[in-house]
């Protein structure tokens, strides 16, 4: 792994158009319902994917977590989301989707 590398997938569970009006850096755009075993089959078997949506009062990232976790795939839920990242004085990206 290089040093550069986190040791983990980060997953943007929410829209395409959410994600590419502001994203936590270095994140992918991957809706919930989009996370299917051929779109995954890319990736390592151990690959840990760290999933987040808009916030608490979200559930997209928990649908990507069960989804992912059906898949026998490794997963963690990023807490607070985008709105706990803002709150904690980060910066969003903006960028394209990548999905």
């Amino acid at each position: 792994m290089r040093s550069s590398d986190p040791g983990f997938v980060l997953i943007d569970a929410r829209s395409p158009a959410l994600y590419a009006a502001g994203h936590l850096p270095g994140a992918i755009s991957l809706p919930h319902g989009k996370i299917i075993e051929s779109r995954m089959a890319g990736y390592a078997a151990d690959t840990l994917f760290v999933v987040y949506c808009a916030g608490p009062h979200c559930n997209g990232a928990s649908r990507a977590a069960v989804r992912l976790a059906r898949l026998g795939r490794p997963v963690k839920l990023l807490a607070g989301g985008v709105t706990g990242w803002l709150d904690e004085g980060f910066p969003l990206a903006t960028a394209t989707p990548s999905s």
